[in-house]
């Protein structure tokens, strides 16, 4: 799901914390909090653990190229035998059996090689960082994620409510619609508008349940638990949303969030190790100087009648060799791979720099919207206050006239439901405000506290 969209989705659901969340009858239904939503989906979301294996690996690759520095050493034994008819110094030919051995150790290290090796170390170190804010990212979409689900299971409620009460109104405006007819007061015209007011109220119903059942199986998988599992949401506390609302400026909200937020910080790592994957590159086009050395030794063992075995120990001593070399290899003409190499890191670089500069756009344009966004809700917080006062100052006329005879059910029950609509109208845009507030929060990497 994009930025936006869970941002939409987030702030349209906190109006349902304006409504009592009616808890489910059946005792075994586990509760669950906001909080431990987020923990679960932590500590179960595969897409987590899947971050911090390729961690773990960016980690191994740190440490072997580290090793990489120091000087190689491998040991080696090899062993022949030998038998049949081979031509001896009397130059007559005879059955012989010849046995072997050879065992030596040998080093070898890198003096010098473009510096390859050491921006490699500087490269495997940026991408293990980038790794790790990789990880930090993806478990802070889920978290916004998981918080826009679970809201949604609240504003699903609510609207479940909402649909199943409006469905007992024009019931009842369809009982008494009934009522009238045989009393000769409506005619069966206004009967069939009554019954379809019904129809589509337990249509609404109907969507409803089925909204709510989508959003609790939507928060099941984020928290990675089984999707027929049985569970309730526990809205949080109204108070724990404060009273008051900051005053934002695009800009420095924008300039704060260029510091810590994981998606720039996540491409400036990426940036910076495609950078250094040049320098790598580059080391390919310098000469190599390297430094080696061996010591070894041989055993020879022959059936052969003129030739003097010595013993094994003696033989050991006496053939022993040692050797010292120094290795300069020159880069002339390989099949342009060292020069396309270059090209690759080079191209991968500008495209991990338009990357980085897009994230940078793309959180600016953003941010402007939410902190705008965030203005024209403080307007209409400011316009709703005033409509509901309009309408409950309207209620109140008509509930004199009722009392009185002078006002029939049907405009009684309609300036009511505008009086109900207008008030829960107000209440949305009240925590449509504070949570487009806690949105900016969000970008300047505060926790999300309701």
């Amino acid at each position: 799901m994009k930025q936006s969209s869970k941002i939409s989705f987030l702030y349209a659901a906190l109006s349902a914390l304006s409504l009592s969340v009616v808890g489910f009858t059946a005792a075994a239904q586990e509760v669950i909090t906001i909080q431990q939503a987020i923990e679960n989906t932590l500590k179960n979301n595969l897409q987590v653990k899947q971050a911090q294996f390729s961690e773990s690996l960016n980690d191994v690759n740190l440490q072997q190229s580290k090793a990489s520095l120091y000087p190689s050493l491998n040991a080696s034994v090899n062993q022949n035998l030998g038998w049949g008819r081979n031509q001896v110094a009397s130059g007559l030919f005879q059955n012989t059996q010849n046995y072997n051995l050879n065992a030596g150790v040998s080093t070898g290290i890198d003096i010098f090689n473009g510096f390859s090796k050491i921006n490699q170390i500087k490269q495997n170190k940026a991408l293990l960082e980038a790794g790790k804010t990789n990880t930090e990212k993806i478990k802070n979409d889920l978290t916004l994620s998981v918080i826009t689900s679970y809201m949604q299971i609240l504003f699903n409620k609510d609207f479940l409510t909402a649909a199943r009460q409006q469905l007992e109104v024009a019931k009842q405006v369809l009982n008494q619609q009934q009522q009238l007819l045989e009393a000769g007061n409506k005619t069966l015209a206004d009967v069939s508008q009554s019954k379809s007011q019904v129809a589509t109220a337990e249509l609404n119903v109907t969507d409803a349940e089925n909204a709510l059942s989508i959003s609790y199986l939507t928060l099941a998988q984020l928290m990675d638990i089984p999707s027929a599992t049985v569970y309730q949401v526990q809205a949080p506390l109204l108070e724990s949303f404060g009273q008051t609302l900051a005053k934002y400026n695009a800009e420095e909200v924008y300039q704060a969030a260029l510091k810590q937020f994981p998606d720039i910080r996540l491409s400036s790592a990426n940036t910076r190790a495609a950078e250094l994957g040049v320098e790598v590159a580059k080391g390919n086009l310098f000469p190599r100087l390297s430094l080696s050395g061996s010591y070894g030794t041989s055993y020879f063992y022959s059936e052969n009648p003129l030739i003097n075995n010595d013993t094994f120990d003696k033989q050991l001593k006496d053939n022993v060799s040692k050797g010292i070399g120094l290795s300069l290899t020159i880069p002339i003409f390989n099949g342009l791979q060292a020069k396309a190499g270059v090209k690759r890191a080079t191209i991968n670089l500008m495209r991990t720099r338009t990357d980085e500069q897009l994230t940078k756009n793309n959180l600016n344009k953003v941010i402007y919207q939410a902190v705008a966004d965030l203005r024209a809700a403080e307007s209409k917080y400011e316009s709703t206050g005033n409509a509901f006062a309009a309408q409950k100052d309207a209620f109140y006329a008509i509930e004199q006239r009722y009392n009185v005879g002078l006002a029939n059910s049907v405009e009684y029950s309609t300036a009511m439901t505008n009086k109900n609509k207008a008030e829960i109208d107000r209440l949305q845009a009240k925590y449509d405000l504070l949570f487009k507030s806690k949105v900016i929060d969000y970008y300047l990497g505060k926790q999300i506290i309701f």
